[in-house]
Parts: C-alpha cells; sequence; structure tokens
C-alpha cells in the first residue's frame, strides 16, 4: 500500500480550520494527527509517510473540528498536570489556564511541614481534573472533591478509577452542592488548601461555539455579574479553612477585583491577591483564612 507524505495533509488541515475560524489550526491539525497516528505532536516529524487509512481518519476528525467541535472531544482526553483525563459530552473541559491555579496549589502544600497530612478540597471538581492532579503530584494528601452535576461526576468517577488502577492515591468524590451550608462539616476549619474553579461566567456572554454548544451551562453561568455560585460558597470556604489554610478561586477576566473586594469585605481573609494568567489577564484570587 502506498504512503502518502503527512505535512501537506496537515497543512490543508491547517487552512480548513483557519476558515472555519478554530483559534488554534495548526496547534488543532498536529495533536489531531498525532492522536490518529498515537505519537507525540513532538514526534510528528519523524513520522513523514503514512498509510491512506489514516488520512482518511485525520481528514474525518479536521471536518468535525471544523464544525466546532472541541478538540478533546475529538481527542477524548484533557491535560491538567502530569495527567491525561477522559473528557467528553456533559463535562467541562479543563482549560489551560487552570494549570495556574494547580502549580499555585502545589506550591502552597510544598510550605507545609513534610509530617503534615494536608488536606485539600476541590470545590466544583467537574472532571475530577484539579483534586486529580493534585493527587497525582501529592500522594500523601487527602484530596477530596465536590461536584453536583450527575453528568460530571460520571467523568469524575471515571478519572478518578482510571488513577487509582495507575497506582496513585485515590480521592475522595462527593456528589454535593458547594452552596450548601452542611457541606462537609466534618471537615470544618481543617482544610488547608480549598481550591475552585466554578461557574462564574455572566449570563449573556457571548462564548465560542466550543463553549456555547459543547460545555454544561450549569458548569459555565454563575448569574448576572457571575459570582452568583461563588458568593455562596465563600462561606463555606470561611468555614471550612483552617486558620492559616489558603484558597485560590477562579474567575471570570472581568471579576478578579471583585471578588478580591468580596473576600476581603467578609474579614474571614487576609492577603487577598489577585493573579493573572500568562496573557496577562485576571484569572484567579487567592488568599488566606485569618
Amino acid at each position: 500500500m502506498t504512503r502518502v507524505a503527512l505535512r501537506p495533509v496537515i497543512n490543508d488541515a491547517v487552512e480548513t480550520l483557519r476558515t472555519a475560524g478554530v483559534h488554534s489550526p495548526r496547534a488543532d491539525a498536529e495533536h489531531l494527527a498525532a492522536h490518529v497516528l498515537g505519537v507525540e505532536r513532538t514526534r510528528l516529524a519523524l513520522t513523514p509517510l503514512v498509510p491512506p487509512e489514516k488520512l482518511d481518519e485525520f481528514r474525518a476528525l479536521v471536518d468535525r473540528r471544523a464544525r466546532r467541535i472541541p478538540l478533546q472531544h475529538l481527542t477524548g482526553t484533557a491535560v491538567m498536570g502530569a495527567l491525561d483525563l477522559a473528557v467528553g459530552p456533559g463535562v467541562f473541559v479543563p482549560r489551560p489556564e487552570t494549570e495556574l491555579l494547580y502549580a499555585w496549589a502545589l506550591a502552597q502544600l510544598e510550605a507545609l511541614p513534610h509530617d503534615h497530612t494536608p488536606i485539600v478540597v476541590d470545590l466544583c471538581t467537574g472532571s475530577g481534573a484539579l483534586a486529580l492532579a493534585v493527587a497525582h503530584a501529592r500522594p500523601d494528601a487527602d484530596v477530596r472533591a465536590v461536584e453536583l452535576d450527575p453528568a460530571a461526576l460520571v467523568w469524575a468517577r471515571r478519572n478518578a478509577d482510571d488513577r487509582i488502577a495507575a497506582g496513585d492515591a485515590p480521592i475522595t468524590l462527593y456528589a454535593d452542592d458547594v452552596t450548601d451550608p452542611s457541606l462537609l462539616t466534618e471537615l470544618d476549619g481543617r482544610v488547608d488548601v480549598l481550591l475552585s474553579n466554578p461557574p462564574y461566567i455572566p449570563d449573556g456572554a457571548v462564548l465560542d461555539p466550543e463553549v456555547a454548544d459543547h460545555d454544561p451551562h450549569l458548569a459555565l453561568f454563575g448569574g448576572p455579574d457571575g459570582l452568583d455560585v461563588i458568593r455562596a460558597m465563600v462561606p463555606n470556604i470561611a468555614r471550612l479553612l483552617r486558620p492559616g489554610g489558603v484558597t485560590a478561586i477562579e474567575h471570570d477576566d472581568t471579576n478578579g477585583a471583585a471578588l478580591a473586594a468580596l473576600l476581603t469585605a467578609r474579614g474571614d481573609f487576609t492577603d487577598v491577591v489577585e493573579h493573572p494568567d500568562l496573557a496577562g489577564k485576571p484569572r484567579f484570587v487567592a488568599a488566606i483564612r485569618t
């Protein structure tokens, strides 16, 4: 069977995706090619010729991506930390920006005494991405994760089971509402690090088709200003954290100052700091429990 040159086919795919309005056409085309060939994207150059049936599979995926189906739905995975996690319809796809929240959490854990078993809570865990990435990096931690949406919990449990099979320490998953005043009362005043990537997009925001048509709206929208869920869960965060415990909450890029003011006004937090993402946009706010 005659093999076909891969690079011209990728270049054609890039133009197809660019015309369709995909924001990162070359990266997406190369990720899809790597997925089809079962290689790392960085090793595509080592596979210059491929069988025609692989190119047919690749072109079919490119056509679906051009219809603005999320890349991660086509490959079936999303990255968080060192992990590739299963994602698909019914669960929010973790974004690269949330890697900053994950890195911040690891830095906070590293500062704790090494003879202490840290308790970490991830509110609105979705696919389990943050909780499982932390548990992978810190097997000594007691990691708890909370999710309300039953469809998302299916993905979180699948990922948690996969990580146990791979040898990671298990996390504890809860089907619960992060705004419920009775949430995790057994952990009152004991949590060292509390993370959250909650629904925070203001109602009515104009979103890309990959988000508007494929991410569950329950994981996206946070009321008129995007802060409804955050306002309601902040009392729980204050209750759960031990004195000196830390929290970091991701937010819409219009809400950094508003979230910082919300935490400051409660009087339960100190050292409230706004953190930008790599593009310089406000991304998450961190604080220490007084």
